[in-house]
């Protein structure tokens, strides 16, 4: 006699979606690569035959999620992330805070920006330039790691324990333990309420962050500036003043107060 299935495994099997499976095994494992792949090569990591994906592939890229390349290979289009920012929550955080770092901006003679922890990192969803013909900034849509910037620090500092376990767990080094090292410094940001770090990145910049808190008082994402010394203005505002400014900004977003 047959051993019968759990309830839960029987209504699995009762609702599942083939089709959509195989496109959301695409979409996934597309997103988690910068450079694209060929049908043969998306097959074999996802451990199908070639002509299994073959019409799911056609349908992703005429529906425009999935372009092809001119060297026969596909990447993710910016729909997905277009689609991201229909989310009603993201795009007012979006519009209301604009207006406030176009502010930020003016008075610090930097850019700055705002993320948000994505898929394992951080995805930039807001940014203003720096006034004047120069400066260092992020593009809208950049992707960063959690681990070695100040906006992933000040987010896993105000993140409650289960989701900071889950956030280390999908980020880049895939490894959810928390070093001694990161264990003092998320410890110092608590305290604190902000990070300044040099960048790990580029040379002669350090990220400013603090976090825009909900209710709660946890974070739904941080307000970051990375900050330049301005050689040819002597009264270009200090990192402790734009600091203390990044602080009034995320105040006003949070709580959509009028500028000035």
């Amino acid at each position: 006699m047959a051993q019968n299935k759990p309830e839960t495994e029987l209504t699995e099997d009762r609702y599942r979606a083939p089709a959509l499976d195989k496109g959301l095994d695409i979409l996934e494992k597309l997103a988690g690569l910068e450079e694209g792949l060929s049908q043969a090569e998306i097959a074999a990591a996802l451990e199908r035959k070639p002509n299994e994906i073959y019409r799911m592939l056609d349908r992703l890229v005429k529906r425009g999620y999935v372009v092809r390349t001119s060297v026969d290979q596909y990447q993710l289009s910016l729909k997905l992330f277009e689609l991201a920012h229909r989310h009603s929550p993201m795009r007012r955080l979006v519009v209301q805070s604009t207006p406030h770092l176009r502010t930020f901006a003016e008075a610090a003679q930097q850019g700055c920006h705002i993320a948000l922890y994505e898929r394992g990192g951080l995805t930039a969803i807001a940014q203003v330039d720096a006034p004047g013909y120069w400066g260092f900034g992020i593009r809208v849509g950049a992707r960063f790691a959690l681990r070695d910037s100040s906006s992933g620090h000040v987010l896993l500092a105000f993140a409650s324990e289960q989701d900071q376990q889950y956030m280390l767990a999908q980020s880049e080094s895939a490894d959810a333990a928390i070093d001694t090292h990161l264990e003092k410094t998320l410890t110092r940001i608590r305290e604190q309420g902000y990070e300044i770090m040099p960048s790990q990145q580029v040379e002669g910049v350090y990220n400013i962050a603090v976090p825009l808190l909900n209710s709660g008082g946890q974070a739904i994402a941080a307000l970051a500036c990375p900050w330049v010394k301005h050689l040819e203005h002597m009264n270009s505002p200090s990192q402790e003043a734009v600091l203390a400014l990044l602080f009034k900004t995320a105040e006003r977003i949070r709580s959509g107060g009028a500028e000035g």
